[in-house]
C-alpha cells in the first residue's frame, strides 16, 4: 500500500523528532516511539472502509496507550485472546465488546471470561462448545472456519479451525442450544490476495445454507496486511472484495459484518529505536534482538523501512550492504535470520530505526539475561525536528 501525502509528511516530521531525539540524548536501551496520530488515521481507515463493524486483536499490541487512543478513536469493540487482555479492556472501556476468539480454553479462564460478559465466543470442535457450558441466549458463537489455501505470510489454520463439514455439525449445535449464530475465519498473518477473503466467505455462505440456518453475525478475521507489506495489494481492494462476496453470497439476509485487524491497525502506531553495540566487519551486535521486540523476525520477515543515524543525529550516506545482525544476550541462537541493508559506514554507537514496529513488538519482550528494559516515548513529546526526515533507508 502506498503511503498517502499526509502518512508520508507525518513520517518526515517523526523522522526528524527522532534525530532531534539522538542529538539532545542518545538512548541507551531500545526505545518503543509511540505515534498515536498514526494509529488513529489507521482506525479511521477501518471505521471508514471496512463494510461493517471493527474490533481490535488485543495481542498485537495490549499496550494501555495502544488501547486509550483505539477507544479515544471510536472503537468499542476488541478480540481477547486471554482473560489478562479482558482485563486491560475492561480497564480502558468497561463497557466495551468483548470477543474470545481465542478457541482454546481451560475451565478457569472460561469462568473468568464469562464473569467479565464476554459477547462472542469462537469454537472449532464440539468438546470445546462443551466445555462453556450454559450461557446467556444472547451470546454469539463463532463457529471458526479454516480452508486450505495459501496467500498469506504465516497459515493461521494448521492450528485453530474447523473443515467446512464440521462446521455446518457444529452450527447445528450451537443452534440447539439456543445461542446466537456465527462463523469466523482468518485467511492467515500479513495476506495481500483479496480473493482470500472471497473464497472464505463464499466457503461460510455454503456452510451456511447446507446448515439450513441464518447467520447472525459473520467475522471476516484478522490478517489484513500492514502497509509496508502491501507492495501490491492494499486494504481498499480487499474491502471492496468483501463488500462484492457479501452482496453475491447474501444477497437478501446478509449477516453482521465484522473484522478484527490487529497487525494492520498498530503496525504504524510505534517506530523501535536501536543502538549498535558493536561491529565487527559485516557483523553488528545490537542493544535488541530475538528475545526483545525483534523476537517475530525468527518466524518471519518483518517489513519495514530502517535508517540509520549516527553521531548528532546525522543520517549515515554509506552504500547498502549486507549485515549479519545478533541481539544483545549470550546466546548464539539470538541472531536475526538473513541480512539487513545497511550503510557501509554504520558504526558503534549509531542509532538504527525500525518503522512499523508497532505490531507484536512489545508484547514479545522478555527479561531473557537481564535484558528487557526500554523506553516508550510518545514521538509528539519530542522537539526540535525540522520536518525534513529522509524515509529511504
Amino acid at each position: 500500500m502506498v503511503a498517502g501525502a499526509d502518512d508520508i509528511r507525518h513520517a518526515r516530521y517523526d523522522t526528524a523528532r527522532v534525530a532531534a531525539l539522538i542529538r539532545e540524548a542518545p538512548p541507551e536501551d531500545p526505545v518503543f516511539l509511540f505515534r498515536p496520530e498514526a494509529l488513529t488515521r489507521r482506525a479511521e481507515t477501518f471505521k471508514r472502509g471496512f463494510p461493517g463493524h471493527v474490533s481490535y486483536a488485543v495481542k498485537a499490541n495490549p499496550s494501555t496507550d495502544v488501547l486509550d487512543t483505539l477507544v479515544r478513536s471510536g472503537v468499542t469493540a476488541f478480540d481477547v485472546a486471554s482473560v489478562a487482555e479482558m482485563r486491560a479492556v475492561r480497564e480502558c472501556l468497561p463497557d466495551a465488546r468483548l470477543h474470545y476468539h481465542n478457541p482454546i480454553r481451560s475451565a478457569a479462564e472460561i469462568a473468568e471470561a464469562k464473569s467479565l460478559h464476554v459477547a462472542s465466543w469462537s469454537v472449532d470442535r464440539l468438546s470445546e462448545l462443551d466445555k462453556l457450558g450454559a450461557l446467556p441466549p444472547t451470546t454469539q458463537i463463532a463457529v471458526r472456519v479454516t480452508l486450505n489455501r495459501g496467500g498469506a505470510a504465516y497459515d493461521f489454520g494448521t492450528k485453530f479451525g474447523a473443515g467446512p463439514d464440521m462446521a455446518v455439525a457444529l452450527l447445528k449445535d450451537v443452534s440447539a442450544r439456543g445461542l446466537s449464530l456465527a462463523l469466523t475465519f482468518h485467511p492467515g498473518t500479513q495476506c495481500t490476495d483479496p480473493h482470500a477473503w472471497t473464497d472464505y466467505i463464499a466457503a461460510c455462505a455454503l456452510i451456511a445454507r447446507q446448515a439450513r440456518f441464518r447467520l447472525a453475525a459473520l467475522n471476516v478475521g484478522g490478517g489484513f496486511p500492514s502497509r509496508e507489506a502491501a507492495e501490491g495489494p492494499v486494504l481498499a481492494p480487499i474491502f471492496d472484495a468483501i463488500r462484492s462476496a457479501i452482496a453475491t453470497h447474501f444477497p437478501d439476509d446478509p449477516p453482521t459484518l465484522w473484522c478484527e485487524p490487529g497487525r494492520a491497525m498498530v503496525a504504524d502506531a510505534a517506530w523501535l529505536l536501536l543502538r549498535v553495540k558493536a561491529r565487527c566487519g559485516h557483523i553488528l551486535y545490537l542493544n535488541d534482538g530475538l528475545y526483545g521486540a525483534l523476537g517475530e523476525w525468527r518466524d518471519m520477515p518483518v517489513p519495514g523501512q530502517r535508517s540509520t543515524f549516527g553521531p548528532q543525529g546525522v543520517e549515515r550516506g554509506g552504500n547498502p550492504q549486507p549485515f549479519t545482525i545478533f541481539g544483545p544476550t549470550c546466546d548464539s541462537l539470538d541472531r536475526v535470520p538473513g541480512t539487513w541493508e545497511l550503510p557501509s559506514d554504520i558504526a558503534e554507537g549509531d542509532h538504527i530505526l525500525i518503522r512499523a514496529a508497532g505490531a507484536y513488538s512489545t508484547a514479545l519482550v522478555t527479561a531473557f539475561n537481564g535484558y528487557g528494559t526500554r523506553q516508550q516515548i510518545d514521538l509528539r513529546t519530542v522537539k526540535g525536528g525540522t520536518g525534513q526526515g529522509r524515509l529511504a533507508g
